[in-house]
């Protein structure tokens, strides 16, 4: 877990000056450990999960075809500021963190290391390198890169950017975010600049829970935008709603999750809208060495912790979030999983097994006991 700004021992300056690795000093009692141990049963049994989850698809894509073995460490550079990630509550729960983001560095690095992986974006092809650039944005002043993730708290952080930019006076300013004017993306930049920026700058991004993500985007855009209605909800209704095919009366207002989901299952995970596109493929991990993936379950500790490291002035702070947003709840997407038919989700999780197995999200346990409570 991140500690708050005044216990990082230096300047947010400073910190944008140096290129190395902050030292954090965590005190933590006996007791703290072994309370702390009690979490290496179930992070044993994720492992297991994820293994068997990234294997099938592996197996699946031909990834295991003359694949060598991976070293048993990594080199210890790759996603070193992780390990740092979060906010002190107690010195147990920062050793829990501190387990859980270790997972996450060795599953991307082992992950990415592998022959078939991608290793630098100009192995990625046109397409897939095309949505990438389409999703860094740039930051020349304080020389970072941003890959942002729909539905992950990318407006706020666009917010940010713009007040570092001076585009914008405050996080706090009540407007509509215009999600493209004000802000430099990677793709608008030439072959070398692109090269430079992505050796010398800061690079982060954000995740979330992939099913959170994805029910969070289905309720916001077909339960309140009226032209992802018109543009998707119509063609979801005629296609999947018996009767509904010629029917011009459809508004594409009133699409159900599970119709939601059998669209997805006919989509290409490299074409989708970007709001249900899985992470992986916006912002390619193993393309990209990304010094710090923060989590949106750990938003608030882990943006302070990125406002630190980029040098962030002392007034800008991460907004916070709007009186009218409506967060998804453990109990909601529990009761939009369990709803929806099981043949549908088991065909739905593959498409976004990276997103589940790179940064260590447990599958969602929709078994029938577990539905029933």
């Amino acid at each position: 877990m991140v500690p708050r700004r005044q216990d990082y021992g230096m300047k947010r300056a400073g910190a944008a000056r140096s290129g190395s690795v902050m030292n954090f000093r965590t005190t933590v009692s006996p007791g703290s450990v072994r309370r702390s141990s009690a979490v290496l049963p179930s992070v044993l049994t994720f492992l297991v999960i994820v293994a068997s989850g990234g294997l099938l698809l592996m197996i699946e894509k031909g990834m295991l075809n003359s694949m060598d073995t991976p070293p048993p460490r990594g080199d210890g550079k790759r996603l070193d500021f992780i390990r740092q990630a979060g906010k002190h509550s107690s010195a147990a729960v920062d050793v829990e963190s501190q387990i859980l983001q270790e997972i996450r560095n060795r599953t991307i690095r082992t992950m990415c290391s592998q022959k078939n992986m991608p290793h630098s974006i100009w192995s990625l092809s046109p397409l897939q390198r095309k949505t990438l650039l389409q999703h860094i944005l740039v930051n020349d002043k304080y020389h970072f890169l941003y890959c942002y993730v729909p539905k992950v708290a990318c407006s706020n952080w666009k917010r940010v950017l713009k007040v570092l930019s001076g585009a914008l006076e405050s996080v706090d300013v009540n407007i509509k975010m215009d999600h493209r004017s004000d802000l430099v993306f990677l793709s608008s930049l030439k072959p070398e600049e692109i090269r430079y920026r992505l050796k010398h700058y800061f690079k982060f991004m954000f995740v979330r829970e992939p099913m959170e993500r994805l029910l969070s985007a289905y309720r916001n855009k077909f339960g309140e935008i009226e032209s992802y209605q018109k543009k998707y909800g119509v063609e979801i209704v005629k296609r999947y709603r018996k009767g509904r095919a010629k029917d011009a009366s459809v508004t594409g207002d009133d699409v159900t999750f599970a119709e939601f989901v059998r669209y997805l299952l006919d989509e290409d995970v490299e074409r989708m809208n970007e709001h249900w596109m899985p992470v992986y493929n916006l912002c390619q991990p193993c393309a990209v060495s990304y010094d710090f993936i923060g989590s949106y379950e750990h938003l608030e500790g882990d943006a302070e912790f990125v406002l630190q490291r980029i040098g962030a002035p002392p007034f800008v702070h991460f907004p916070e979030r709007q009186t009218w947003y409506k967060p998804v709840t453990t109990e909601t997407l529990h009761y939009y999983l369990c709803s929806l038919p099981q043949k549908l989700l088991r065909e739905l999780l593959p498409k976004y097994i990276l997103d589940f197995s790179l940064f260590t999200y447990p599958l969602p346990n929709t078994t029938t006991e577990h539905c029933r409570h």
